[in-house]
């Protein structure tokens, strides 16, 4: 059998990376190369001064082809979901390449047309959901106030309050609730997401689950993990999520002024492209021992998370995966996160120590107090899935999606609760 190849529509890919679904595109799409069963072109967005509107740039990395569109930076609130000159570019670019299938990824901001261009020439496709975009124009079911929307299921009549435009928003959700119709298999990256997505009426009976991998451990990282435990006992903590309400920053940073000690570490990953997350500082006065790490790729992760024992993941907002979580409990790293839905998806969730959303930092801290005391207990690090998997997962649901016209059973198949079922 020859190479599928698959046409890997995402907002960002290399070298324009930002964003842990692009991360997440990006490994997948590699991953798939490794197997030597799939070819992978990718195709995305850039917003760059110095180049022609709506050019193509072509660029390649680690053997993927990407065709990347440069759109202009201010574009009317309709051709954020529906841009017809990005529609029209992918379409050309699809009767160039002649893929076998369509992966949509993530594509906020490139518009809903790719699955419009491909099912106009009967292309395949599967589209993947990461986060509330296609049934929030917030993106993130985020309130003008900072505060998670709680809706479930979402209906576009309880948003007048957050939108701006009562009438654009409904269109939009009715053109994308239209859209989603036209993939062929819809997937999400935690039974939360699937259920909530699907029972808001996007996509019903299409979707599977389809669990993000991660990058797992390289084989010196334990010797990593035990030279700075040698180096500096005390417990070191970690927060990747920045300086903001809705990652849990405030309930952190008030857990930590309260404490009575101070023999402990608190690194801060400064997640920007620009280092501005934590300047000015905001941790003056707190006990402890606080630094900033720089942002780091991939393949500099382990160097992170050996120098830290317990990884903070306090969002206030319900995520649809927690991709930093399932990085550090495959590293032996303890978590102390909130229940904020998709996140607590793993074997290590335990609902008597899940934050609820809103909690006081009263209940942080006794978490905190609590992971001092126990100090030092190494942590067994928990399977995960791995970028391997996710596309030996993904590869059998591409299989499905290219067979449905022939109505062949495929060997893992979405049922009406969303559940995958492996052979």
């Amino acid at each position: 059998m020859s190479k599928r190849h698959i046409l890997l529509a995402n907002v960002f890919y290399a070298p324009f990376t930002y964003g842990g679904a692009t991360i997440v595109a990006e490994e997948l799409a590699k991953a798939l190369v490794a197997r030597g069963d799939c070819r992978v072109t990718a195709v995305s967005l850039c917003t760059r001064a110095e180049l022609k509107t709506y050019t193509v740039v072509k660029s390649e990395r680690d053997g993927i082809v990407n065709y990347v569109i440069n759109v202009p930076e201010h574009r009317s609130y309709h051709e954020m979901y529906n841009n017809p000159h990005v529609t029209a570019l992918l379409g050309e670019l699809m009767d160039g390449l002649r893929p076998d299938l369509v992966h949509a990824h993530c594509i906020q901001d490139m518009g809903s047309g790719v699955l419009e261009a491909a099912k106009a020439r009967n292309i395949p496709t599967i589209l993947s959901i990461h986060d509330f975009w296609w049934i929030c124009e917030r993106q993130f079911m985020i309130r003008p106030d900072g505060r998670y929307c709680g809706q479930s299921p979402v209906s576009i009549d309880a948003c007048r309050g957050c939108v701006g435009d009562m009438g654009a928003a409904r269109a939009r959700f009715d053109h994308l609730q239209r859209m989603g119709a036209l993939a062929d298999c819809v997937t999400y990256p935690s039974q939360f997401a699937h259920d909530l997505v699907t029972a808001s009426g996007f996509a019903p009976l299409r979707g599977v689950v389809l669990e993000n991998g991660v990058r797992l451990p390289d084989p010196g990282f334990a010797d990593k993990q035990r030279a700075r435990r040698a180096a500096d006992p005390r417990l070191t903590f970690g927060f990747v999520g920045g300086p903001s309400h809705i990652k849990g920053w405030p309930l952190i940073r008030s857990a930590f002024r309260n404490m009575q000690q101070d023999d402990f570490q608190v690194l801060l990953v400064d997640g920007s492209n620009d280092g501005s997350w934590w300047t000015p500082l905001d941790i003056e006065g707190l006990p402890g021992d606080w630094r900033i790490h720089p942002r780091f790729d991939q393949v500099d992760m382990d160097d992170f998370y050996a120098q830290i024992d317990v990884l903070l993941f306090m969002s206030q907002w319900k995520e649809t995966f927690g991709l930093a979580i399932r990085e550090a409990l495959a590293r032996g790293v303890k978590v102390i996160q909130t229940d904020s839905g998709g996140t607590v998806e793993h074997v290590a969730a335990k609902s008597a120590d899940l934050i609820p959303i809103d909690a006081s930092p009263s209940i942080l801290q006794a978490q905190i107090s609590e992971a001092l005391d126990r100090h030092p207990t190494p942590t067994t690090p928990v399977p995960v899935t791995s970028y391997a998997d996710q596309a030996a997962e993904f590869h059998q649901i591409v299989e499905y999606a290219l067979a449905i016209p022939a109505r062949r059973t495929p060997g893992s198949r979405s049922h009406s609760d969303g559940r995958v079922q492996r052979r």
